[in-house]
């Protein structure tokens, strides 16, 4: 039987209370430390596990006053404490670097959150990116805090029959074997929120997870004073239907924001991380105006300026949208908080005013109620402005307002322990805490030998983890102990060419593609001169057959007795495989459909570990590749569901397999090493592993989004946000105006090597200082931002009101006819158009 934290201390042997602190800071997900105190504790527990708290809770007493009692083992404990108090009183790289700065918090909102299989409330990428974000800012000392949801059962859990059909499990946590402790007020009492529901008031317990500094919050409906119905709103991460997610994303949102204030941490970022948090941007603003005694419209003006919102969605479709009846039912009353009607709320969440018949759309609410936005990639931000240009019409897509921050990895969660070593030789024991500058040009230095002993070494140990999982499953099907291990032993070579494909088995992925042709895969991974091997995993999500479909293809060319020991599908894809996975393959495959993968972050995990990557140019790989760092799929162009066009991927696909890698594998010097291949390496993991890395990521979102809105947020609040009611009047009063301006015809006059052009601009009922005129020419060739040149007012024009002439000058060098004259809003303070989308263009 498990126990709660308060009853482990009081059991505890005095000398070894310690442990306490140990087992509850996730910092144990990548600090590897104390590892031989939790396996003194339990080894087969530890190894099964890897969750300290679950150890801890499970060890006998006897054992716990023996090792009490062992000087070494409490001199251990003593050590681990005193340095991690050091190293947490330490001023970090924030402090250092931004000693005066305005951010003093951050609040990242995230519906998942995947910092260890002991804490299982993630289902893939999203919550992968947001466990690493909270574990770099850690390292970073940036001050934020993290806010979710706490599931009962988390994500489903995947089970393959002998036929590869996918069973999903739900097994309930246990909460008190889950590294969390209730979250208590400033009384001690314990924390415990009312929510309003259509019909009825809910309860709400908030549970904290620990990272060094970093504090999770996490929220969670399974109280037994609530309705059996809404003890259930969190027992499952993307479960149950529309109105459970509506539910989960009013707890998350709503719920959060006011967990926060409960706690009296008022941050002046709000950080959301996908738009299932968006209603966040509701509550903050209802907050503000009640202590403020401000109306909604003004309140929301001054605190967007501190909500940023990433989106990962590749495609429209993907943003999570609610029926407008459900909204309705949900969302009237809280609209009577807000001293609004229930029809400027949903408005907020739809493409305009007027469109009264779509659904309301997450993403639009959080753009709406956001300073800035950004996509995952490069790439990701050009296909998010393409999403969003409909919110922004009139505006030229490339000046919808969205940036991109590339997502990256935590580094020291996902490498291997022989790479720490590695890294640890050359580039130092602090090197992913800091800015990074030295790391490249340090790890270019490390020798061809040391680099073919780390892949050698992370292959052998991926191979003794694949056969013993082979064992495991054919125990399952009927063998006995023996006779599976000796199958097991037939399967994989420890000096085969490994390749991995581990990810969401779902259509646009395109899981099957290297099934294009059977024959040819069958001959690539059995050539006997250049053998290929490879490690399969994935679930498909519960509903999604033709997922589910994919992996039985598998399955069935898996059965091909000539492929039967090349090939393992490993089921249940959580951190532990991919920590396997990504430490232990020489390629990641990767062959998305273009441009539907918003980043991607699983081949950013074998960089650090030495593995390349074989992938589609999309997502991160579209920015990262160059063929000295691995090889790429693809012509950089979208080809959508084009079946002749995946036809033609496969079959580069092949010949890359058969012609380049494994020649460039299997060709070895006279010391066995591959020359080639390990340089290949050395360049890939010297130049992007430190840039694909959340280090390198929570920076570039610290100055370009966390310290600018946390800046503009300090000047709308100040003096009872005078400046930010100000910009209520000046946003109301140029919607009020706008349809009393136009523009006159250009006149041009040749000077020389330039052009001058002369326009009269009739500015009606609104001041100039409001508004700015400028010149505007799409961008050339192949230049990503349009030419825009400001014009200035030369005189007013005579017989008119208000009416000016506008000039600006234009070196030669394309025709005049490509410039057109446009009127936008203008404020030293305000972010256009994302706060206001209104724009003039000359007839």
């Amino acid at each position: 039987m498990t126990r709660t934290a308060k009853q482990i201390l009081s059991e505890l042997p005095h000398s070894i209370n310690g442990l306490l602190d140990l087992a509850l800071d996730l910092r144990y997900t990548w600090s590897h430390k104390a590892d031989e105190i939790w396996n003194r504790l339990n080894p087969k527990l530890w190894s099964q596990t890897r969750n300290p708290w679950l150890v801890l809770q499970t060890a006998s007493a006897h054992t716990l006053a023996e090792l009490a009692a062992d000087e070494n083992f409490t001199g251990q404990i003593n050590y681990l404490l005193r340095q991690e108090r050091m190293d947490l009183e330490k001023p970090g790289w924030f402090e250092q670097n931004y000693p005066d700065s305005p951010l003093q918090t951050i609040a990242y909102f995230s519906m998942e959150f995947g910092l260890s299989e002991s804490l299982p409330i993630y289902s893939g990428g999203l919550g992968l990116l947001a466990g690493d974000h909270l574990k770099a800012v850690h390292d970073l000392r940036v001050p934020l805090v993290g806010i979710g949801i706490l599931y009962q059962n988390g994500y489903f859990r995947q089970a393959l029959d002998a036929d590869g059909n996918q069973i999903a499990l739900y097994p309930s946590s246990n909460l008190n074997e889950l590294p969390v402790t209730p979250v208590r007020d400033k009384n001690g009492d314990l924390l415990r929120l009312n929510l309003r529901l259509p019909g009825h008031s809910l309860k709400v317990r908030v549970w904290q997870a620990s990272i060094g500094r970093i504090t999770l919050y996490l929220l969670d409906t399974n109280d037994p004073v609530n309705h059996p119905v809404a003890r259930c709103i969190t027992a499952e991460l993307y479960g149950g239907g529309q109105e459970q997610r509506l539910q989960q994303e009013i707890l998350l949102g709503i719920g959060g924001w006011r967990v926060l204030q409960a706690l009296d941490i008022h941050p002046e970022v709000c950080h959301l991380n996908e738009g299932h948090a968006a209603f966040a941007v509701l509550e903050r603003a209802r907050s503000y105006m009640k202590r403020h005694d401000l109306d909604f419209n003004t309140a929301l003006t001054i605190t967007r300026a501190g909500n940023l919102f990433t989106t990962h969605t590749p495609v429209e479709a993907g943003f999570d949208c609610f029926p407008l009846d459900m909204m309705q039912r949900y969302f009237a009353v809280y609209a009577d908080s807000l001293s609004i009607s229930i029809d400027d709320l949903l408005a907020l969440g739809r493409r305009d005013h007027s469109d009264t018949d779509r659904p309301f759309n997450m993403a639009y609410l959080a753009l709406r109620g956001s300073g800035a936005a950004n996509g995952v990639s490069k790439l990701h931000g050009a296909v998010s402005r393409h999403i969003f240009t409909s919110l922004f019409p009139d505006w030229p897509v490339q000046e919808v307002p969205i940036g991109h921050v590339t997502n990256g990895v935590h580094v020291p969660t996902w490498d291997s322990a022989k790479a720490d070593e590695l890294w640890t030789d050359i580039c130092g024991h602090k090197r992913w805490t800091g800015d990074l500058k030295c790391i490249e040009e340090g790890f270019r230095k490390v020798t061809d030998p040391d680099l073919w002993i780390l892949r050698m070494h992370n292959r052998k140990k991926l191979v003794d983890y694949v056969r013993t999982d082979k064992a495991r499953q054919l125990e399952t099907q009927g063998l006995s102990h023996d006779d599976a291990a000796d199958h097991a032993r037939l399967l994989f070579d420890t000096n085969t060419l490994t390749l991995g494909f581990a990810r969401r088995f779902a259509t646009y992925k395109r899981p099957t593609l290297l099934l294009h042709d059977p024959e040819r895969l069958i001959r690539i991974l059995t050539n006997p001169e250049r053998p290929v091997q490879l490690v399969i995993a994935g679930k498909a999500h519960p509903a999604d057959k033709q997922g589910q479909e994919m992996i039985k293809q598998w399955f069935r060319f898996m059965q091909r007795h000539e492929v039967q020991n090349h090939i393992i599908f490993i089921s249940d894809y959580n951190m532990l495989v991919a920590e396997q996975l990504v430490s232990g393959v020489d390629v990641w495959v990767n062959n998305p459909r273009r441009p539907w993968e918003a980043s991607g972050t699983s081949g950013m995990k074998v960089l650090v570990n030495g593995g390349l990557n074989l992938s589609e140019l999309d997502g991160w790989w579209a920015e990262a590749y160059t063929p000295n760092v691995g090889w790429a799929l693809g012509d950089g162009q979208e080809h959508d569901a084009d079946t002749s066009w995946d036809e033609h991927e496969a079959m580069q696909m092949y010949d890359l397999l058969e012609n380049e890698i494994t020649a460039e594998f299997y060709h070895r010097n006279e010391q066995g090493i591959p020359e080639k291949w390990v340089a290949r390496m050395r360049e890939s993991m010297s130049r992007l592993t430190p840039f694909y890395s959340t280090n390198r990521m929570v920076q570039q979102y610290l100055e370009n989004y966390y310290i600018p809105c946390a800046r503009e947020y300090r000047a709308r609040s100040h003096v009872q946000g005078e400046l930010g009611a100000a910009l209520q009047s000046w946003r109301h009063e140029l919607k009020q105006c706008w349809a009393t301006m136009h523009i006159g015809e250009t006149l041009i006059e040749n000077r020389g090597n330039t052009h001058i052009f002369n326009i009269p601009v009739y500015l009606g009922d609104i001041a100039s200082e409001m508004v700015k005129v400028e010149l505007f020419a799409e961008p050339l060739n192949h230049q990503e931002s349009p030419e825009r040149i400001p014009m200035h007012q030369d005189h007013a024009l005579a017989g008119t009101s208000n009416g000016f002439l506008y000039k600006a000058t234009v070196p030669e060098g394309r025709s005049t006819n490509d410039y057109t004259a446009r009127i936008i809003p203008a404020h030293q303070h305000a972010s256009v158009p994302m706060e206001i989308d209104k724009i003039l263009w000359q007839k």
